[in-house]
């Protein structure tokens, strides 16, 4: 029985209340003019902000069933700050917009600020929520902005990788994806609803794949120590190895070359999974990737395909489709 009293819904309190109850999980601002105010003041020492948004929505993005506060909150900054670091950039600060159904519970809502204090703190120390905004709604959705600083450098692109590049990444491939199929082939009931996740159930390796898609923890701390290693193309994995590398191809009138042996026991996996977060980037032929990134492929002329794995065309699905890997249930 839930006592209303300690935990009290957050249609039961004001605005004022549930924000102060945020605030105080959040551990203070780095900002010139932090949360409190009508809008935040961030330092921008060279002049430039690196921006990014995203939003996960209880259904096609995550499961109540499946995630709890405190995870939602970390996976929803540490998607962010990856988006941050593929730039080349250091995360600053996080804008967290809450649309929240009337019957959620206090507890919950802090859970979610406790995950995000958290990620901020172990992926991009020094970063900080520093404002956003609380509305109701009928289904929950979690909207954040990220900023970042490049601190003198040029931010890092898709569009700059060539011919004899080394292709590397930095980060786990495959285990969200293996993650998500523990989910719906384990924790769904007859009617394909999501049923709480019985962790005793689970291989060592099980729980590392769930929490690859839970609770993500991308390398934000690479992304600029890559540009300062000359990294000359990068971006976030986030659609699966396949579909982004062919992005990044296409964006630099160039085709990849993958090679599989480079990607450990599941390729596959590796090859079409999404939700990664991992760090895709190309360096100069002639200096390493610097530690953290591995070599996975080179970057050659561009040919009829953009991407090449062991020599020839991939056939098959080429990565993450939310609308398609992810339903529109609740639970």
């Amino acid at each position: 029985m839930v006592d209303e009293h300690a935990d009290p819904t957050v249609g039961a309190l004001s605005e004022g209340t549930i924000l102060g109850r945020i605030l105080e999980r959040l551990g203070g601002s780095n900002a010139l003019v932090g949360p409190g105010d009508d809008a935040a003041v961030i330092a921008a020492a060279d002049g430039r902000v690196v921006a990014t948004v995203d939003t996960l929505v209880h259904g096609p993005d995550f499961r109540l069933a499946w995630s709890g506060a405190y995870d939602l909150g970390y996976k929803s900054a540490a998607v962010n700050l990856a988006d941050v670091a593929a730039m080349g950039a250091t995360p600053t600060a996080l804008l967290v917009a809450l649309a929240m159904p009337e019957a959620t519970r206090l507890s919950f809502v802090t859970g979610i600020a406790d995950g995000l204090r958290a990620a901020c703190r172990e992926l991009a120390p020094g970063c900080r929520v520093e404002g956003g905004d609380l509305t109701v709604s009928d289904t929950l959705t979690v909207a954040v902005t990220a900023l970042g600083a490049l601190a003198g450098r040029a931010p890092v692109l898709r569009s700059g990788a060539s011919p004899g590049d080394v292709v590397a990444v930095a980060g786990e491939l495959g285990r969200a994806a293996r993650g998500l199929r523990v989910l719906f082939e384990r924790f769904t009931d007859a009617a394909g609803d999501p049923v709480a996740v019985d962790e005793s159930l689970l291989s060592p390796d099980e729980r590392a794949d769930l929490a690859a898609q839970l609770r993500p923890s991308p390398p934000v701390a690479l992304g600029p120590i890559a540009a300062d290693a000359g990294a000359t193309a990068m971006m976030d994995v986030s659609d699966g190895l396949l579909l982004d590398a062919s992005r990044m191809a296409a964006a630099s009138g160039v085709s990849i070359a993958l090679e599989t042996a480079t990607l450990g026991g599941d390729a596959h996996s590796a090859l079409t999974g999404g939700e990664d977060h991992a760090l895709l980037a190309t360096f100069p032929h002639d200096r390493p990737p610097p530690a953290g990134f591995r070599r996975i492929g080179r970057v050659v002329a561009q040919g009829a395909d953009p991407v090449l794995v062991d020599g020839a065309r991939y056939e098959g699905r080429t990565g993450w489709d939310p609308y398609r890997d992810w339903d529109a249930r609740t639970g």
